[in-house]
């Protein structure tokens, strides 16, 4: 929930604009951020930690002792020396927990066993389809991490939390759908509540291209501070990273281009609306047009193994569904100018990233594209995966949720 004024003005967090740097940097220096420090990378010695935060060294050393107990970070061999002898480097402990995250798609949903930094340890895969409902769908998804748990045969470290990401919007205060257009009788539904009647451990839920966004940005583009993911699967949505971080909007809608109406468009989209993007160009609307020309196909996972395949109709009817999404794409490139643009989903393939190229240049301008970076996605499938452990972890690991329930 997100703070009222009143919580503003009192949080120790926030520092009223008359202090002075080094009071600023005092009351933002718990256990927490010190932590924050040394998973960032920007200091990872005490006496690094000490130049940023301006602590003394007997504060540093009490805050690097907890959080050593704690074993949230741990000590690896001698940093550069200064004088004396080198000095040890601290960092995140990533094998302390594990994670268990699932990104749920319209047919099917994978889940894997994770590092806290998104290192994937193993894989599983469930065929139900949303359509089933949350019920069944989760009550799977459960077992499904049993099994994972189960397989790793108790070597590994304690069950710190959860992931899982769905094909629709997320309302980011409840964490539950708003109203996902493809996903009937999951609006508001609890999700986290749901699954931790099984795992007594905090779940967090995310929109399915939002996770990928960052899981690609926090891979492949960590210096990048503005970047889009196009997600083009039997639905269309696009992840959002905004200085750095993802950005949802009010109640989780941003991103939703699949359901922009096209001018001189009527099919009709699983929305009920007519000549939404997603009905033109979506995995679902180049099966249809597909199993039109007589060639078996009914979803997005069709046509990506048609294009695998070589055949000449899905490639053609793809790249004509990215020139569309590139007509829409325009506007999104010239309102948020991203550094990099990544293509991914069913669809994600050479003849899509070509149509979206053909529409989106001459329709931006070249001031709006000329340090934009198109390509498709590196990580592929397992971008989800990786992005729902970072969102997970930052959460678990945050700076307030350790200075909470760490003492130094």
């Amino acid at each position: 929930m997100a703070p009222t004024r009143d919580d503003r003005q009192t949080d120790p967090m926030i520092v009223d604009g008359d202090a002075s740097s080094t009071e600023r940097r005092l009351m933002g220096s718990g256990p927490g951020d010190v932590l924050q420090l040394i998973r960032r990378g920007e200091a990872t010695t005490r006496r690094e930690i000490q130049e940023v935060t301006g602590l003394s060294r007997m504060t540093v050393a009490q805050r690097v002792d907890a959080l050593l107990s704690a074993r949230l970070v741990r000590e690896t061999g001698g940093g550069h020396a200064t004088g004396g002898r080198r000095p040890h480097r601290l960092e995140f402990n990533v094998e302390s927990g594990v994670l268990l995250v699932a990104t749920v798609d319209t047919t099917h949903s994978r889940t894997a066993l994770t590092r806290l930094d998104g290192a994937i340890l193993d894989t599983d895969r469930i065929d139900v389809a949303v359509l089933d409902g949350p019920s069944v769908l989760l009550t799977r998804l459960a077992e499904s991490f049993t099994r994972l748990l189960h397989r790793a045969d108790g070597e590994l470290a304690t069950l710190a939390g959860i992931g899982v990401s769905v094909p629709g919007p997320v309302d980011p205060h409840t964490g539950r759908p708003s109203q996902p257009p493809i996903m009937p009788g999951w609006d508001a539904y609890p999700i986290a509540e749901h699954l931790q009647n099984t795992f007594d451990v905090p779940v967090f839920v995310e929109n399915d291209a939002d996770a990928m966004a960052f899981g690609e940005q926090s891979v492949n583009y960590p210096e990048s501070r503005s970047l889009c993911f196009v997600k083009v699967s039997t639905g269309i949505g696009t992840g959002m990273i905004i200085d750095g971080s993802v950005y949802h909007g009010i109640d989780g809608g941003a991103g939703d281009i699949g359901h922009i109406r096209l001018a001189g468009e009527t099919a009709l989209c699983q929305c009920g609306s007519y000549g939404c993007l997603a009905a033109v160009a979506s995995g679902r609307a180049v099966a249809q047009s597909l199993h039109e020309h007589g060639i078996e196909a009914q979803s997005g996972t069709d046509v990506k193994r048609l294009i695998a395949e070589g055949n000449s109709d899905a490639i053609r009817l793809t790249h004509a569904a990215g020139s569309r999404l590139g007509e829409v794409m325009a506007t999104v490139v010239s309102m948020v100018n991203p550094g990099v643009l990544v293509v991914g989903g069913d669809l994600a393939s050479s003849a899509l990233i070509g149509g979206i190229r053909e529409s989106l240049y001459p329709r931006s301008l070249a001031r709006a594209t000329r340090n934009l970076d198109v390509r498709l996605s590196a990580l592929d499938a397992d971008a989800g995966l990786i992005g729902l452990a970072r969102v997970a972890a930052d959460n678990l690991f945050s700076a307030s949720a350790i200075n909470a329930s760490v003492s130094g």
